[in-house]
């Protein structure tokens, strides 16, 4: 069973604070410890909002405690009534992470059955302590390049698949495919982007994130691939056309990387179009629909290149211009 870093970051903070806040000699320094625990959270971002919730709802608790026990008394009736009254107030200020933090300096409270000056110093020192060291400790958040990178080679082999698959479908009318690729690469998408999410949160200060636009680029081209299936189905047999789309998506599958070369597969994509305008004009109403299947087609075909020419830069234009100062073609 592996051991995560939030695991081990909580095994580290916890004694951390107790230690601290036991050498200064607070009272109930056991609650340092259980506010580190709660204050760790899988990303930077997460840890900093879970800090100020938690440190706002710990001083509205100690306002309430003040007013209630002071006024009421020391009697869990009291401490039900202020519940009733304190959690609304966390709603409205929008710190209902901070409750069960808060709890723990209201029981405190309580169980001293009184409220001092020094008392209440010590309450906020352990609150200080106890998320300060949770901050401390979640500094450090492991690099995700790695996983994200596997989930990029993973999704790209992939989408290889599909568009082989395709290409045999359209050649030998291969109907052993399954079409698994197809939710495999939704599941890939799904755990990429939550990936994502949590990376971006990592980086407080950055609101872009290099594989975003990749995996969402991906996605959108995963459902023309799609919508491409049904068309592909319908194209004749072994003629022509269907050997040359054929051919076009072998080239594509060979073609699947991070880099953006779609710019050469539109300039195919236009001579194919272009042969295909040089063929007899369909004389059945079955040749009809298959031309108009084909021309649906290469029209997916091209906004599943677009998307692809729309994501970063060109990687095929300094060569193309290299091309024609040497007049090379």
């Amino acid at each position: 069973m592996k051991i995560g870093s939030r695991t081990i970051k909580t095994a580290i903070g916890t004694p951390i604070s107790i230690s601290i806040a036991q050498v200064l000699g607070l009272t109930n320094f056991i609650s340092a410890g259980i506010l580190t625990i709660l204050c760790i959270q899988p990303s930077r971002k997460r840890s900093v909002l879970s800090a100020w919730h938690r440190f706002l709802a710990c001083v509205v608790a100690a306002l309430f405690s003040i007013t209630f026990f002071g006024l009421i008394g020391y009697h869990p009736i009291v401490i039900g009534a202020m519940l009733v009254c304190f959690i609304p107030v966390t709603v409205l200020l929008k710190v209902t992470p901070g409750i069960a933090t808060s709890s723990v300096i209201i029981l405190n409270l309580y169980s001293a059955g009184y409220i001092s000056y020094t008392f209440l110093t010590e309450q906020f020192l352990i609150i200080i302590i106890g998320i300060g060291t949770a901050l401390l400790v979640n500094l450090y958040m492991p690099s995700l390049e790695k996983q994200l990178k596997q989930k990029q080679d993973e999704l790209e082999h992939h989408f290889q698949i599909i568009l082989n698959e395709i290409a045999l479908y359209i050649r030998n009318k291969n109907e052993n495919w399954d079409g698994k690729e197809l939710n495999i690469c939704e599941d890939i998408l799904q755990d990429a982007m939550d990936l994502v999410l949590l990376d971006k949160e990592n980086h407080l200060l950055r609101n872009e994130h290099p594989y975003y636009e990749y995996f969402k680029m991906r996605s959108k081209q995963l459902e023309l691939l799609g919508k491409m299936l049904p068309l592909v189905s319908r194209l004749p047999n072994r003629d022509s056309i269907s050997l040359k789309i054929a051919k076009f998506f072998e080239n594509l599958g060979d073609g699947v990387h991070p880099g953006n070369t779609a710019s050469l597969y539109l300039d195919e994509l236009e001579e194919l179009r272009h042969t295909f305008d040089q063929e007899e004009l369909p004389k059945t109403i079955e040749e009809f629909e298959t031309r108009a299947n084909l021309f649906r087609l290469l029209h997916e075909i091209e906004d599943y290149l677009l998307l692809k020419k729309k994501f970063k830069k060109s990687d095929v234009k300094e060569k193309k211009a290299n091309k024609k100062k040497t007049g090379t073609t």
